[in-house]
C-alpha cells in the first residue's frame, strides 16, 4: 500500500510512525493506496482528512494518524500520549505557548474573553477561539455573498483578523484605517513554516500580543 501525504501534513505522517511514503500537494497525481490530508482538501483516493490549527488538533492529529497506521497494518505500534509530549517539548527552546499548561492558557483566555473578533477565515477562527475571544458570526464569500448568520453586531468588533492571501478583498471591504478596531494580518500556508508546531505557534503569538 502506498500512502500519499500533502507538504503540509508530512511532518504529521513522520511524527506518527511512517516511514515510506509520498508527498505531493495534489495527492491525485501520485500513484497511491491512501491519502493523508488536511481537511479542506479533497482527493479521489481513500483519504483521512485531518486538522492542524491549532495545539490540541495537532495533538489529536498524530494520534488519530497512528492510530489508523497501525490499524491497517502499516506501521508496528501507535503512537502514545507521552511520546507526543516528547514530539512538543523537543521545541522547548523555540516556543512559548505550545508548552503552556492548561492552568497558564485559561488564563490568556480568560484575558481575552471579552474581545469581539471579526475573521476572514476558517482556519483562523479556530485559534481565535482557542485563545478566548469572541467570534462573531460571520462567513466570508468570495463571491460577495457575506453571511453575518443572523448577527446584528457583525459590524462592531474589537479586532478584524485576516490571513495574507485575502488582504485585497478585505481591504476592499473592511476600512483598515478605522480607529474602532485594530486589524491583524496572519500569513497563510506559502508565507510560513511548513512544521506545523512552529507554524502554529507564530500564529497564536500574533494573535495573542495583537490582542493586548
Amino acid at each position: 500500500m502506498i500512502v500519499v501525504t500533502t507538504p503540509m501534513c508530512r511532518q504529521i505522517v513522520e511524527w506518527a510512525g511512517l516511514k515510506e511514503f509520498k508527498v505531493n500537494k495534489f495527492p491525485d497525481e501520485e500513484e497511491g493506496d491512501f491519502a493523508i490530508l488536511l481537511s479542506e482538501s479533497k482527493v479521489e483516493m481513500d483519504s483521512l482528512a485531518i486538522k492542524l490549527n491549532t495545539f490540541s488538533q495537532i495533538r489529536e492529529s498524530i494520534k488519530t494518524v497512528s492510530d489508523c497506521l497501525f490499524e491497517k497494518g502499516w506501521i508496528e505500534k501507535a503512537i502514545v500520549d507521552e511520546e507526543i509530549d516528547a514530539i512538543f517539548n523537543d521545541y522547548k527552546n523555540d516556543v512559548k505557548y505550545a508548552l503552556l499548561d492548561e492552568d497558564a492558557f485559561n488564563e490568556i483566555r480568560k484575558s481575552k474573553e471579552d474581545k469581539k473578533v471579526k475573521v476572514y477565515s476558517e482556519f483562523l477562527k479556530d485559534i481565535v477561539s482557542d485563545i478566548g475571544a469572541d467570534v462573531i458570526d460571520f462567513t466570508y464569500d468570495k463571491n460577495g455573498n457575506d453571511e453575518d448568520n443572523g448577527n446584528d453586531s457583525v459590524s462592531d468588533f474589537d479586532y478584524l483578523v485576516y490571513p495574507d492571501y485575502l488582504e485585497k478583498e478585505v481591504l476592499e471591504r473592511e476600512n483598515p484605517d478605522s480607529k474602532d478596531f485594530k486589524s491583524i494580518k496572519i500569513s497563510s500556508h506559502n508565507n510560513i513554516s511548513k512544521d506545523p508546531i512552529l507554524k502554529a505557534e507564530s500564529r497564536y503569538s500574533i494573535l495573542i500580543n495583537g490582542m493586548e
